[in-house]
């Protein structure tokens, strides 16, 4: 009975003959998604162990140019720049469609607040300090804003997430362009950071007063209450699948690389802080099995995988950006 017990030891503390781990890092914006897809994954191929490390977009893309991981996450593709100081050839994957939306914590207003993008920009540079200011009252109606100071919450660390928020106020206002630009990581002129996704959405849970950019599905979780915005074709919309989709529907052409920004765009239905969210994938391999597992990964994600996306409030691919995935995904070795 002993060496039974004994031989039963050995072999649970045995590492499982023939499993590989891939090793990726970056965006936490779709990390709900990404951490659905590597479990489901895993349950289909128990040989294959995907270790994801959410640690902001700006990590991901200097881990894949390091050669440190198997693959990166980033919610902003990668520069002409950064993709020239990788040694192999880098392919920027879109995977889904998500959105950044203005979540608040504003005493004694539990409803929908709508944003123009003004009123976005003034709050984010500073010039609009108070949730009574007529900015924000003007557009609701009804509703009672406390004589209360704005808390602004945003990253701290470089994040896809930011750079979609500033790549939004950038188009939308000229002075944030000049003074702050877009980029993973900005010089805020106002606020407080936090790192991640999760803690921007912790301390709006907590702070009174507040407000933060955060991915869709991290205030529906949290259950923070999100405003609307005032789109480009001036209709107050609020993030949604069917919002998110119609502005990938009526952005601009994708690209061959998949490189593009579509927040802003054009269309009633269209909500402005939408954007696709990108793997950063070697198209050449150190290890050629690895190359092939990620191939075979890619290739359930952007079929199967994308099943799982409006669960999690991410929009799925749409099927002519899908396919031209499918084709991109046959590069990876």
């Amino acid at each position: 009975m002993r060496k039974i017990v004994l031989l039963v030891c050995v072999l649970l503390a045995m590492p499982v003959v023939g499993q590989t781990t891939l090793v990726g890092a970056g965006a936490t914006f779709p990390n709900p998604i990404y951490s659905k897809w590597f479990s489901e994954y895993h349950k289909l191929h128990s040989d294959v162990q995907v270790n994801y490390q959410s640690i902001g977009s700006g990590a991901g893309i200097r881990q894949v140019t390091a050669g440190t991981v198997d693959f990166g996450a980033s919610d902003m593709p990668m520069t002409d720049k950064q993709l020239a100081e990788v040694k192999t050839k880098i392919l920027n994957i879109p995977t889904v469609l998500g959105a950044d939306v203005p979540a608040y914590n504003i005493p004694g207003v539990t409803g929908e607040v709508k944003f123009t993008p003004e009123a976005l920009a003034g709050i984010f540079l500073g010039k609009i300090s108070k949730w009574n200011d007529k900015a924000i009252t003007s557009v609701n109606p009804g509703v009672n804003f406390p004589d209360k100071d704005i808390v602004v919450v945003h990253r701290s660390d470089g994040s896809g997430t930011t750079f979609i928020w500033t790549d939004y106020l950038s188009k939308i206002s000229p002075e944030w362009k000049s003074q702050v630009g877009s980029d993973t990581s900005v010089k805020w002129p106002v606020g407080l950071g936090q790192k991640g996704n999760e803690g921007v959405a912790g301390s709006l849970r907590q702070m009174a007063g507040s407000i933060g950019y955060v991915e869709l599905i991290y205030a529906v979780q949290n259950n923070i209450p999100y405003g609307s915005v005032r789109n480009s074709s001036g209709t107050f919309v609020k993030a949604s699948l069917d919002s998110v989709t119609a502005a990938a529907a009526s952005a601009p052409k994708m690209p061959a690389d998949f490189r593009v920004s579509i927040t802003n765009a054009p269309g009633k239905d269209a909500y402005p802080i939408s954007s696709f969210t990108w793997l950063l994938i070697p198209a050449q391999s150190k290890d050629a099995a690895k190359g092939k597992m990620l191939a075979d990964f890619l290739n359930w994600m952007v079929s199967d995988g994308q099943k799982m996306t409006s669960a999690l409030a991410y929009a799925p691919l749409p099927d002519n950006v899908a396919a031209k995935v499918k084709e991109a995904i046959k590069q990876v070795k």
